[in-house]
């Protein structure tokens, strides 16, 4: 394949919106190697500076885990090469293997950083509730074949919602940075599958301004026990006072987890 060279005197800065199915990558973030998977940033950065013919560094809008999804990760990168959108995203996209996929590209200015210029994120978590687990969606929820009581999960979310210390909700940070984060929104709804299956699914979305390491699993995590009727949901208020992350609940496991989008 021919690179995609063009003018070399224009510098340019390139947003660009991606997707992927996380399961076979170590994570979005290029920090080395996990169990041999490779991070997804590589990956892309690879592919564009195969295509560009120079070398190429990605800058995501934040690290997603190992096993967790996006559908809308933002990233940005520069380069000094005049090309076509689309010859490039056609390009990319042949050679990037089948679980990634370039969804847009656009012209950002100079200034513009996927991490630091972003507002916010929005994260889903998905369950697959009953007692047998799909086939087909089980590398995107996690099942839980107890009952959950929605109403009494609505609720402890309520708790959530506004500016907060977060500490109890993240694997405990020792780097002195703060654990103040806001929550915007959390939305819980179920999702009725076809054909009379055994089992329903449950969505939950939370929108904030910025998320702690593991805070979005951990919340998921304890709003699950609050379903399961070992918490009630005031105790949410608690957790948040404690500062303490053994009395919140367990780090669900990273593959209900998905990137939905982030707002610049």
């Amino acid at each position: 394949m021919n690179n995609i060279t063009g003018n070399r005197n224009k510098k340019r800065n390139i947003k660009m919106i991606l997707e992927y199915d996380g399961s076979g990558y170590a994570g979005w973030q290029r920090l080395g190697a996990v169990a041999k998977k490779r991070p997804i940033q590589s990956v892309v950065e690879e592919c564009l500076s195969s295509c560009l013919g120079q070398n190429i560094k990605v800058i995501g809008s934040g690290r997603t885990d190992a096993g967790v999804h996006a559908l809308g990760q933002a990233a940005n990168f520069h380069c000094e090469t005049d090309f076509s959108f689309s010859e490039l995203l056609q390009e990319l996209n042949k050679r990037l293997p089948e679980d990634i996929r370039v969804l847009r590209l656009n012209e950002a200015d100079m200034d513009f950083h996927s991490r630091y210029s972003a507002k916010g994120k929005t994260y889903e978590y998905r369950i697959a509730q009953g007692e047998v687990q799909p086939v087909f969606t089980r590398k995107y929820t996690l099942h839980v074949p107890e009952p959950l009581d929605l109403t009494a999960m609505k609720k402890a979310s309520e708790y959530l919602l506004g500016t907060h210390d977060f500490k109890a909700f993240s694997t405990d940070r020792k780097d002195g940075k703060s654990t103040v984060r806001t929550i915007d929104g959390i939305q819980i709804v179920k999702i009725n599958p076809l054909h009379n299956k055994p089992y329903e699914e449950i969505r939950i979305a939370i929108t904030g301004d910025g998320f702690l390491y593991n805070m979005v699993r951990i919340i998921i995590g304890t709003l699950i026990e609050t379903g399961k009727g070992i918490r009630r949901p005031e105790d949410m208020v608690k957790v948040l006072e404690s500062k303490d992350r053994q009395q919140a609940g367990i780090t669900v496991s990273s593959q209900g987890l998905c990137l939905l989008n982030v707002r610049y």
